[in-house]
């Protein structure tokens, strides 16, 4: 997921990929809540004798970094929240996913995918850029059933990190694509507004997963952010 960001920052910083349990190359052993995600990180960061970083969230990753900041906030740098939300979710949406829960268990990933993929994705990426839709769609088939039930699981179980903005003091920068009907830009000013000396970016012709769908603009704001960071600014 995040290779067109790590191609492109190798160079500059070290980029460290998290499989998080049951995607990737992740075992899925249980539990599975968003304090979990957040401590598997810390020992991510342990193992590879990392104190401090720049956690960079989108989506799900997201309610992951609001954890991590909450339980962990010495070993975080900054943050990068993009395409994500802080309010708990709507009672439709919890809905959503105990129905994706089922259908996962009962159908398999893919099904869940194809219930899940064209949301996932802006306008244009639909119309334009097919090729995008084929890697989103083989990366989120990659997982295990036990990963995406149990990713679910954790989402239903999270808390609402609305009153966790005002308590960040680390440099913030949020993105988010001006397609994106999973957390539109409304929620990405929401958290901007509460989070003091953060940076909105909106990136143009993107959908929910704006690092893949728009790759260039993606990693040219966030290689920015992060000088800024080294530089001191």
């Amino acid at each position: 997921m995040w290779a067109p960001q790590r191609s492109t920052l190798a160079d500059a910083c070290r980029c460290l990929t998290i499989d998080v349990r049951g995607f990737g190359e992740s075992d899925a052993v249980a539990p599975f809540t968003v304090d979990r995600y957040a401590d598997d990180i810390v020992c991510v960061l342990d193992n590879a004798g990392v104190d401090r970083a720049t956690i960079v969230g989108l989506s799900m990753g997201g309610y992951v970094a609001f954890a991590l900041w909450r339980r962990w906030p010495a070993r975080v740098r900054a943050l990068v929240l993009a395409d994500t939300r802080a309010g708990a979710d709507s009672a439709e949406t919890r809905e959503r996913r105990r129905e994706l829960i089922g259908l996962a268990r009962s159908k398999g990933v893919s099904s869940v995918v194809d219930r899940q993929i064209v949301g996932l994705l802006g306008k244009t990426t639909r119309e334009r850029r097919p090729q995008v839709e084929a890697q989103a769609r083989a990366i989120a088939e990659s997982a295990t059933v036990d990963g995406v039930v149990g990713a679910l699981e954790a989402l239903l179980g999270r808390p609402d990190s609305t009153p966790t903005l005002s308590t960040i003091t680390v440099p913030t920068l949020v993105i988010v694509g001006d397609e994106d009907v999973i957390t539109p830009p409304k929620e990405a000013r929401a958290m901007h507004q509460q989070i003091h000396g953060s940076r909105l970016e909106v990136v143009a012709g993107a959908g929910h997963l704006s690092n893949l769908e728009r790759p260039a603009a993606f990693n040219a704001v966030l290689a920015e952010f992060i000088q800024g960071i080294e530089s001191g600014g």
